[in-house]
């Protein structure tokens, strides 16, 4: 999944919550669930959510002022309502008090992951095609708007596990895991030295600085989106 975009499920009906989790979990979203609107924020204190899935009728703070304050003091956040309340007032009242997507219960895990989707273009819009990098799994290559640049085998296995982490950001030893590597000083500085030709790989392809950083006593981090094309 290129998106790689966060949700927070906000229903109080334990099952439903904990089916629509396993769901999404199993769809590849980084996925949490709440009950409430105090359970809500705190989450979002240490779990940064793109997208709220939300019940209206919660216990407390109904679902339409929740999204109402959300939308008010986070305006990227996408909001998508998921609620039995199917008439015209209701999903006019649900869009007026900030819903991108409302949807109507039952709703399926394919109709969902629709939503979802549909709301991630505005949410994690792609580059246009001559600015875009992209990784050919195939050929091995990082295209980007100014060259084709020949990639190693362990180039692409580095570059597609940053490219699709979560905040495009791993552990030195998990990249070193990747590569078949122990996580011992030698391999580290190996590696240190590999991220600094993976840099002016970047950059030859034409990607914007900063490419790669190193996050100090932790890993590195990807800076650029990548597209891995797979065929």
């Amino acid at each position: 999944m290129a998106t790689q975009l966060s949700i927070l499920v906000v229903e109080d009906h334990d099952d439903l919550r904990e089916a629509t989790v396993m769901a999404l979990a199993r769809m590849g979203y980084p996925t949490r669930g709440v009950d409430c609107a105090e359970a809500m924020d705190e989450t979002l204190s240490r779990f940064q959510a793109d997208i709220l899935l939300l019940d209206l009728n919660l216990p407390g703070e109904d679902g339409l002022s929740i999204a109402r304050r959300l939308r008010a003091a986070q305006p990227d956040i996408g909001i998508i309502m998921v609620t039995a309340r199917n008439q015209a007032r209701d999903v006019m009242a649900g869009y007026g008090n900030g819903a991108d997507i409302y949807v109507s219960k039952p709703v399926s895990p394919d109709e969902l992951h629709a939503a979802i989707q549909a709301l991630s273009r505005r949410l994690r819009p792609e580059p246009d095609a001559k600015d875009r990098l992209t990784l050919a799994a195939k050929s091995l290559e990082l295209h980007g708007p100014q060259a084709t640049i020949p990639l190693s085998d362990n180039d692409f296995l580095l570059l597609s596990s940053l490219a699709m982490a979560r905040d495009r950001r791993l552990e030195t030893w998990q990249l070193l895991e990747t590569l078949g590597k122990e996580a011992d000083d030698a391999e580290k500085r190996a590696l240190a030295v590999h991220i600094v030709r993976l840099r002016k790989k970047l950059e030859q392809a034409g990607a914007p600085q900063p490419t790669l950083k190193s996050i100090r006593g932790t890993g590195y981090q990807l800076c650029v989106p990548l597209h891995i094309h797979k065929a």
